[in-house]
């Protein structure tokens, strides 16, 4: 499987700002932040399915957007992977009529341009050889975190989460766990922000990974805008006996 970043970012304001989104070889993507809207819309009538950790809009800006602009050039329904929590927001507060409209229903429910497929946390979806599991993840509202496994061997990615014992757990059952992306939204300074929004700063991420029990290659995503530098300042000092690095736009990991 080959991952490509087409946004890492806890927000925006800048060329090379774009909130979350990873395409999975040509047909998957995991979130759908501003980072999508990189894609052509040729590579976004490729993708056939949308695993979303959560329904902040950082993570699901791009979707709309998206479903309107390839509904016409595609044979079959676009397929957005959820837990039920997440689908039940987004049919609530987007594909709503008033927001956006109900793709789901268009050009009918019959034949749709896209549909829900709830997700169970720990059951894989099956895409050929290659399986995507939920694993849980502790936000402010429901959400989970991905396990992506070619077979050869897995990613993991947060999505945003705060201190999880869950989380550790699940990542410790990967035997063959190459890469770990996880988010650490606020610096030190703002550790009591990070702990009433559930998000991690380098000191409360440091303590979380002394759980992990698999190696892998650690690299640190959703920085806030504004305060990259001195959280990856606090993240080398705080967290050197993991080696992290700062995950890049249009980075590709295979794995």
């Amino acid at each position: 499987m080959k991952l490509r970043v087409l946004g890492c970012s806890g927000g925006i304001g800048g060329r090379h700002l774009r909130t979350t989104s990873f395409l999975v070889d040509q047909d998957i993507l995991i979130d759908a932040g501003t980072g999508a809207a990189e894609l052509s819309v040729a590579e976004l009538a490729a993708i056939d399915h949308v695993f979303l950790t959560h329904a902040h809009l950082d993570h699901i800006l791009a979707l709309p957007l998206m479903i309107d602009a390839v509904a016409d050039r595609r044979q079959k329904p676009l397929v957005v992977h959820a837990i039920p929590a997440v689908i039940e927001a987004l049919r609530q507060h987007i594909f709503n009529w008033s927001i956006w409209p109900d793709f789901t229903r268009l050009p009918d429910a019959e034949q749709p341009f896209m549909r829900f497929a709830p997700l169970e946390i720990g059951v894989a979806v099956e895409l050929g050889e290659r399986r995507i599991s939920a694993l849980p993840v502790s936000h402010t509202v429901p959400a989970v975190g991905y396990c992506l496994d070619s077979g050869v061997g897995s990613l993991a990615f947060s999505g945003d989460t705060g201190p999880s014992a869950e989380f550790w757990m699940a990542l410790n059952g990967i035997p063959n766990l190459r890469y770990l992306l996880i988010e650490c939204a606020f610096s030190n300074q703002e550790a009591r922000l990070a702990e009433a929004s559930k998000h991690m700063c380098p000191q409360i991420l440091g303590e979380q990974l002394g759980r992990l029990r698999q190696p892998c290659e650690v690299l640190i995503t959703h920085l806030k805008p504004g305060d990259i530098e001195r959280t990856m300042r606090e993240i080398e000092a705080d967290l050197a006996a993991f080696n992290p690095g700062m995950l890049q736009n249009n980075q590709i990991l295979t794995f």
